[in-house]
């Protein structure tokens, strides 16, 4: 589906995913970098030295998930709004899912948005659970959605009430 519609298929995206053991363990980080293109911020971003490019900036992004805790902060350092962070154990029945936001106005914390599948499509109704906005994150916002477990590895976006694009 990736190369004929530009969506990452469920095929695609489940390579990117830890294995079961880890993501019952805490937060964790999902790249969703298919393609080789010059680009490292991410390693750059992260104090812990869980991401590795190496050598050639062309080459995609691996994560040691022994050392990544899921803290979020190589979200918003990445220009291609590829990367997000997974919580399947942030509360019974519910997983967070962290994502970047662009766009302006913010939502609230406490607000309820309609998550967004990756190819924009509606999944389910979500509660905005954190929003960062940091200087460091060079006006990328880093929003928290806690929506049911069974679409963490769904959603990768957001709509609020009344916006015309989603992300």
């Amino acid at each position: 589906m990736l190369e004929s519609k530009g969506v990452a298929g469920k095929k695609d995206w489940e390579k990117m995913l830890p294995d079961e053991k880890r993501r019952r363990q805490g937060p964790y980080v999902v790249f969703e970098c298919f393609q080789e293109i010059p680009c490292n911020p991410c390693e750059k971003a992260c104090p812990r030295g869980a991401v590795g490019v190496g050598d050639d900036i062309n080459a995609i992004p691996v994560i040691d998930y022994e050392l990544c805790n899921g803290c979020a902060l190589c979200v918003a350092h990445c220009p291609g709004v590829a990367i997000f962070v997974v919580d399947e154990t942030y509360m019974p029945g519910y997983g967070k899912v962290v994502l970047p936001w662009e766009y302006l106005p913010l939502p609230e914390k406490g607000s309820t948005v309609t998550a967004l599948a990756r190819d924009g499509k509606p999944v389910c109704p979500a509660e905005v659970v954190e929003v960062r906005r940091a200087k460091a994150q060079d006006r990328t916002a880093v929003i928290g959605l806690k929506v049911p477990l069974e679409h963490v590895n769904e959603v990768r976006g957001m709509k609020m009430e009344g916006q015309q694009h989603g992300k």
